[in-house]
């Protein structure tokens, strides 16, 4: 049977420092190229140089937040090994604060509503992004937050670490679970990505059956749609309405890993970059809807990133779920699967293709909906 691979690394995998250059590790993969590019232009759409645009920087570079993960972890982190990839967490936030009150109740925390690991490989002209599904059971470690100390958990959901001590505890979670050093943090929120949709001017989907989602908000007949930011958010949450799907986060992340590939396609269709106005308007959207690391928090950093991620080519990103089972005891939940989760972290880890076996059998590979948005 699956069982929980939450637990804390030994010393040997302790101890790094999540580092601007991000360098390290190496390996292949195969064709879908959708968030690293979707970055790097959402993010780095910032690299707008030449003379007279100093105000534009200042202005870009006000907008964005950092977190400064390195001083709240500390030493207690996987060992830096310094192979020439990178590791960056992305997560989407649920956060109900503010303008996100639609969605639910604000209960006073956020919690990960999307996460995924982006393994950038030695020589960046490859990537491999893992979903953590938010309902995967682990041992959430003991984080700090606000000068307090939060207690560890064992059989806590993933999304919890997250809301319990914010991205540096997401951080100190995925690297407990993974053995990973995390180079870099991005987070968005509900808000943000609206509005970055929006500012580009939508994105194009096709429906094979209708969906019907009135916990997202979400009414789509069969065909061609260009979903605004509204709709758009509501298509990456939906889970309860999408024909062939089992109601799981398993099936929303399959749903999410389209979207994103439809969204690449956009970016790249619009001419954000030979549209001034635009280039403004997503530039401006995308620093104010971001959250990162205090390595990545400049326009610098970040179009220094987005010029490295920007060689990766289309066809050489690889998405896949974190394996799991579902938990006997909880259908509603998930269980990392021990041994194959160990072969998807090691691989990355030594910056090697994670190999087939590793998700063979998996129930996140399952979840019914990929084909029904394309």
């Amino acid at each position: 049977m699956a069982q929980s691979d939450g637990t804390a690394q030994t010393a040997e995998s302790r101890g790094r420092s999540i580092r601007a250059t991000g360098r390290r590790r190496k390996g292949p993969t195969r064709g879908r190229k959708v968030l690293t590019r979707t970055l790097c232009t959402l993010l780095g759409v910032g690299v707008l140089g030449g003379a007279g645009l100093g105000y534009l920087y200042v202005k870009f570079n006000g907008n964005l937040k950092g977190v400064d993960i390195n001083a709240v972890l500390g030493h207690d982190r996987p060992k830096n090994i310094d192979n020439g990839s990178m590791d960056i967490l992305v997560m989407g936030s649920d956060s109900r604060a503010g303008k996100n009150g639609s969605y639910g109740k604000d209960e006073g925390g956020a919690r990960s509503d999307t996460a995924m690991v982006v393994h950038v490989f030695k020589g960046h002209k490859k990537a491999d992004v893992v979903s953590i599904p938010r309902d995967t059971l682990v041992t959430r470690p003991e984080c700090a937050k606000d000068g307090k100390t939060v207690p560890g958990q064992q059989r806590a959901m993933f999304n919890t670490a997250f809301e319990v001590g914010g991205p540096a505890c997401a951080v100190k979670t995925v690297e407990s679970m993974s053995g990973i050093r995390m180079d870099h943090f991005v987070e968005v929120d509900f808000t943000g990505f609206k509005k970055l949709i929006d500012a580009l001017g939508g994105v194009d989907i096709t429906t094979t059956k209708a969906i019907d989602d009135n916990y997202s908000h979400l009414h789509l007949a069969p065909g061609k749609h260009t979903l605004g930011g509204e709709d758009a958010l509501g298509l990456v949450r939906t889970r309860h309405g999408v024909p062939g799907g089992d109601g799981s986060d398993l099936g929303r992340i399959q749903l999410q890993q389209t979207f994103l590939k439809a969204l690449m396609k956009q970016v790249r269709s619009v001419g954000v970059l030979s549209d001034p106005t635009r280039l403004y308007d997503v530039a401006d959207t995308a620093t104010k809807a971001v959250t990162t690391d205090t390595d990545l928090d400049s326009v610098t950093a970040l179009t220094g990133l987005a010029k490295e991620l920007g060689g990766i080519p289309t066809d050489r990103i690889e998405m896949m779920t974190l394996p799991v089972a579902y938990d006997p005891v909880d259908p509603d939940r998930v269980l990392p699967l021990a041994a194959q989760g160990r072969k998807v972290w090691d691989a990355l880890r030594h910056d090697q293709d994670v190999p087939k076996s590793a998700i063979k059998g998996s129930a996140g590979d399952k979840g019914g909906t990929s084909r029904y948005v394309k």
